[in-house]
């Protein structure tokens, strides 16, 4: 006996077949990208180079947009009342875990309020000094610092800044004067200039007068040397074991997103740095790519967290 098969029932049946969670077409339209510093900035690179093969990858435009303010907070702010969909992404940096314990009152969690996807790209400082103070090596300097606690001044602006220089100062257990300047061009003017004997400018910004002999590189202060001074030690080799002042940078989504979406998101964000136009975009600003799982971002931001709120508490520095 033949099985007779309503017609009714068959469109029922592709109805139900095709049905299922929300996210299992996912991306179905444009996707958002905060980017929570200024047009033109570090952040708003990334964010600009990995969009398009992303988009391409995705099938849909991711949208930057750049909420500046508040040293990334405002952007943060944002992105943590967002749904938890996946269409809205959000630029994370060591700004944000330095956040964390700087200001006395956030109103998001850094590490609770975003879901990881990946980390995009790594960068330095430059730990520089004028011509004229004696110390030709890391070892010189701590040395001279330890013989005159106080007097030697260093010249900072910008949370990641300030970290690198009081991580610094508590990892080699010596004490300098911070003075604060407006940017990168403002230290580098002062330090060329002798208002200031130290800083920790980027390395990218930091070269061409490293180069030309008006500052005297002494090391970079990340975990692995910079691709534009191949011969400059990093800090812990150059006789400072433990240090490094990273900055870093890394693709977020609102917390509780489905870990399909998250995963997806990771896909092509892996893919997507892998590409060696991206790779060469990024080096021509002293970046790395650095590519991760979801669960290896959550750990390094846990991590970065932690690490910084010891450097905010040893220096007393708080911002209400």
């Amino acid at each position: 006996m033949k099985s007779a098969i309503v017609p009714g029932s068959i469109a029922v049946w592709i109805v139900l077949a095709c049905a299922g969670p929300a996210h299992a077409q996912y991306p179905v339209r444009p996707l958002r990208l905060i980017v929570p510093f200024a047009a033109g900035s570090v952040n708003d690179l990334v964010a600009r180079v990995l969009a398009p093969p992303m988009s391409e990858a995705l099938g849909q435009p991711i949208v930057i947009d750049n909420r500046a303010g508040a040293a990334g907070n405002l952007g943060a702010e944002i992105a943590a009342q967002a749904p938890s969909d996946g269409y809205t992404l959000v630029m994370g940096n060591a700004s944000h875990a330095i956040s964390m314990s700087l200001y006395g009152r956030l109103n998001y969690d850094f590490v609770k309020d975003f879901a990881p996807v990946s980390r995009l790209a790594a960068g330095a400082f430059l730990l520089a000094v004028h011509p004229s103070v004696p110390a030709k090596s890391v070892k010189e300097l701590i040395a001279l610092a330890k013989s005159r606690p106080d007097e030697l001044n260093v010249g900072v602006g910008g949370a990641s800044i300030v970290m690198a220089a009081e991580l610094f100062k508590s990892t080699a257990g010596i004490r300098m004067t911070s003075v604060s300047y407006k940017g990168t061009p403002a230290i580098l003017t002062a330090l060329a200039g002798g208002e200031v004997t130290i800083a920790f400018p980027p390395t990218s910004a930091a070269m061409p007068m490293a180069r030309s002999g008006k500052v005297r590189a002494l090391a970079v202060t990340g975990k692995r040397r910079s691709t534009m001074a191949p011969e400059i030690a990093t800090v812990a080799e150059a006789g400072l074991p433990g240090y490094e002042a990273a900055t870093w940078y890394a693709l977020l989504t609102r917390a509780g997103t489905p870990p399909k979406v998250v995963a997806r998101l990771n896909a092509e964000a892996v893919r997507a740095l892998a590409r060696p136009e991206v790779r060469k975009r990024f080096a021509a600003t002293d970046l790395a790519t650095e590519s991760s799982t979801p669960q290896e971002l959550g750990k390094y931001m846990r991590s970065e967290v932690a690490k910084w709120a010891k450097v905010v508490k040893a220096a007393g520095l708080r911002v209400n």
